[in-house]
């Protein structure tokens, strides 16, 4: 009776809230966007930056399933509970389960049921398919806790749990698996990949009772009820006549006492309340800013681009605070607040990090205080922090601007003492050429491999030191800092146009193609060419101009990057760089800001035209709707900024360049119970040379350069009138 009321208790919350909110948000996201293609997204179910993503698994490996899923495979081999978004690395897919009718191939590493796309269905919370035998899963999670429904065709019923399920980089280490009753096991999975150390544990609870159950691969029988081994599977039948298998699941780093005690959140919960909740949950996130919705095309690809911002950083402390860092230390966050693990920062600092300011501000102080553990835990802040791991994958040190962007802009819930000293000190590092970038001015080329990129982004993050250290009156480290912030003229090569490489004598590298494109980590620039790397100079658009003899000629420059031949050089080129047009490369974050330069050096109307190509050719609707990595979101945060009409070309500078709106109307809903309601008024005549001329804020005509973030965060109306 008690199950019954909170079903309809929940129910009711439900309907009050969408009626309430009469456009549901949540019925234009498209999980499966991006899933073909080079996207990497996975389509399985999550609540917003949850611990668990609860996603089926091909069991292919290579560089298309690194997030375990792509479109193009018609067989699923289980459902893991982890997975990356939109990344280039394959790691993580923890704890999988694989329902069976029968026992046939149990000790192969995979089993694989086919499938049809049309029996596969998936919303934001939720996920399901119909396997071509019969079986049909559904998924759904908590924050902390995956839900499972398996519906058999017959009475034979099977669940493999597997622990050695691994792709890509990650193999597993260690495992266990123990059945604690019935109808409970437990376990954990200890890994080594791109997250080295990696471990995870695991609670697992069936509705119905266990009838019997063997280990497979196993290295060691403790018991009869437990046993170890990296491989380590339990296959496991059911007694039940019912063909229907429930499965609540919690994850923890810290121990399966941690993750028995994540399954409480599913307390008293159905399948169908679980679902519900958490499509309320992504209603209320995805309702934050509301656009027209006439144009159905361009919802999908908003809201799913919203939804795919919401993904990462994804929870990893349990809800005491507590988690296990990657070098084996059970540690605790001050006064329980909550952990935060994949920052994937060499992407997600351009556009994702500043629309979390905007859209989803309770959440910066978390990632922020997340960072800082990091930094305590470890020496520095993260480079790129997985599962607390660092990867010190990509170039910069990357956690400095979204700090600077949050104590510029006076977010509260972080100490920002703390924080000034722990950006000084990632930008005095002993490693990633720093030293040698600090005392030359520069890093030369034979001292590190991608001296260019490394030169370019320390001098922005340099920059946003120094604009911190000025507002907290640190007027010394302000001159040093912005010394470091210009180190980006001594690679100008005025000849060319472009940023090259040098030696530590001064010397140009020769030869030079700005075609090249090398891979490795001896390159000079990273996953691009000198095209896509020589605009990153977003603190100092007038010195980067002055370098080119004005701003005319460097727009020049930036007309040429648009018609440049459409071609990598070298034998191993990146497969990063993708979605070009000439070398504007749409489909990887170090051009993502560029466009936006038109604005800046006086030229919306150039800004505009190249917006509409990429917003109609890069983003798409259905599994190839995305030319390239998501990138745990960036490549989204992009697009929505975009159709919005505006992009942090500076990041940290809190200011928002204007580009050109996709959506006729839009509000933002912003803290302390005010919005922003943005309005275009299309009066041209030649779609295809449209662009801003005008930009109103509260009936007040503003410069149709730029907004800034404290203007915006006032609320009223924004207008944009278009001819």
């Amino acid at each position: 009776m008690l199950h019954k009321k909170l079903w309809i208790g929940t129910v009711l919350i439900a309907v009050s809230f969408f009626t309430a909110n009469a456009q549901r948000y949540t019925k234009f996201v498209d999980p499966f966007l991006g899933t073909g293609g080079h996207g990497h997204v996975f389509p399985g179910a999550a609540v917003p930056f949850g611990m668990i993503q609860l996603s089926p698994d091909n069991g292919t490996e290579g560089w298309d399933w690194c997030s375990g899923y792509h479109y193009s495979s018609d067989s699923i081999a289980g459902f893991s509970h982890t997975h990356l978004n939109g990344t280039g690395i394959g790691d993580w897919c923890d704890i999988s389960f694989m329902p069976l009718i029968d026992t046939i191939n149990s000790n192969k590493r995979f089993i694989k049921y086919s499938f049809q796309h049309k029996n596969e269905k998936a919303k934001p919370g939720y996920y399901s398919v119909v396997f071509n035998n019969g079986i049909r899963a559904e998924l759904t999670t908590a924050a902390r806790a995956g839900y499972h429904r398996y519906r058999f065709p017959n009475k034979q019923q099977w669940i493999r749990v597997d622990m050695g399920f691994h792709i890509n980089w990650d193999k597993p280490t260690e495992a266990a698996l123990e059945k604690i009753n019935d109808s409970t096991i437990v376990g954990y999975r200890f890994s080594t990949g791109w997250a080295k150390n990696q471990r995870v544990f695991f609670t697992a609870i069936f509705s119905e009772k266990i009838k019997s159950f063997r280990f497979i691969q196993a290295a060691t029988i403790s018991t009869l009820n437990s046993a170890s081994g990296p491989n380590i599977k339990l296959l496991i039948e059911f007694a039940s006549g019912s063909k229907t298998i429930l499965v609540k699941t919690g994850i923890s780093s810290v121990s399966t006492t941690a993750a028995l005690e994540a399954t409480k959140e599913l307390r008293g919960t159905s399948f169908e309340t679980q679902t519900k909740k958490a499509e309320i949950e992504w209603e209320q996130a995805l309702a934050k800013i509301r656009i027209d919705t006439a144009n159905k095309g361009l919802a999908t690809k908003f809201y799913t681009a919203l939804y795919r911002t919401k993904l990462a950083p994804t929870l990893y402390s349990d809800a005491d605070g507590r988690y296990r860092n990657q070098d084996n230390r059970v540690l605790q966050m001050p006064n329980g607040a909550k952990r935060y693990t994949i920052f994937s920062l060499w992407d997600t600092f351009r556009a994702l990090h500043p629309l979390l300011t905007i859209a989803q501000p309770d959440m910066v102080a978390p990632l922020i205080n997340s960072l800082l553990q990091f930094q305590k835990d470890n020496g520095l802040l993260p480079v790129w922090d997985i599962s607390t791991w660092e990867a010190n994958t990509m170039t910069g040190y990357h956690a400095i601007p979204v700090i600077a962007d949050a104590i510029l802009k006076d977010i509260p819930g972080f100490d920002v003492e703390a924080a000034y000293e722990a950006m000084k000190k990632s930008a005095n590092q002993q490693q990633r050429g720093t030293q040698e970038y600090i005392q030359y001015g520069y890093l030369p080329q034979e001292k590190h491999g991608w001296s260019v990129t490394i030169t370019l982004e320390y001098a922005f993050d340099d920059w946003c030191i120094a604009q911190v250290a000025k507002k907290l009156d640190r007027y010394a480290d302000y001159d040093l800092f912005m010394k470091r912030a210009r180190s980006y003229q001594k690679l100008f090569d005025s000849a060319t146009g472009f940023m090259r490489a040098k030696n530590s004598s001064g010397t140009f590298i020769e030869p030079f193609d700005p075609l090249l494109s090398e891979h490795g980590f001896d390159g000079q620039y990273i996953e691009g060419t000198a095209w896509q790397h020589s605009f990153f100079v977003p603190h100092d658009i007038e010195g980067l101009a002055s370098l080119y003899g004005g701003k005319e000629k460097l727009v020049a420059k930036l007309d040429a990057l648009f018609t440049a031949p459409s071609v990598l050089h070298g034998e191993n080129t990146s497969a990063d760089v993708t979605g070009l047009i000439g070398q504007y490369a749409h489909g990887n974050e170090p051009s993502h800001h560029i466009i936006y330069m038109y604005t800046a050096l006086g030229h919306p109307e150039k800004a505009a035209k190249w917006i509409r190509v990429v917003a109609d050719s890069m983003y798409k609707l259905g599994p190839d709707g995305l030319t390239g990595n998501d990138d745990c979101g960036q490549m989204s945060a992009w697009y929505v900024f975009t159709a919005l009409g505006m992009y942090p070309m500076n990041p940290a500078s809190g200011e928002y360049v204007f580009g050109f709106p996709l959506v006729k109307k839009a509000t933002v809903i912003l803290p302390g119970n005010k919005t922003l309601q943005i309005e275009t008024i299309n009066s041209a005549k030649n779609t295809s040379a449209a662009s801003i001329k005008e930009v109103w804020l509260n009936g007040k005509k503003i410069a149709n350069h730029a907004i800034r973030h404290e203007e915006l965060m006032q609320g009223g109306k924004l207008i944009y009138k278009i001819q």
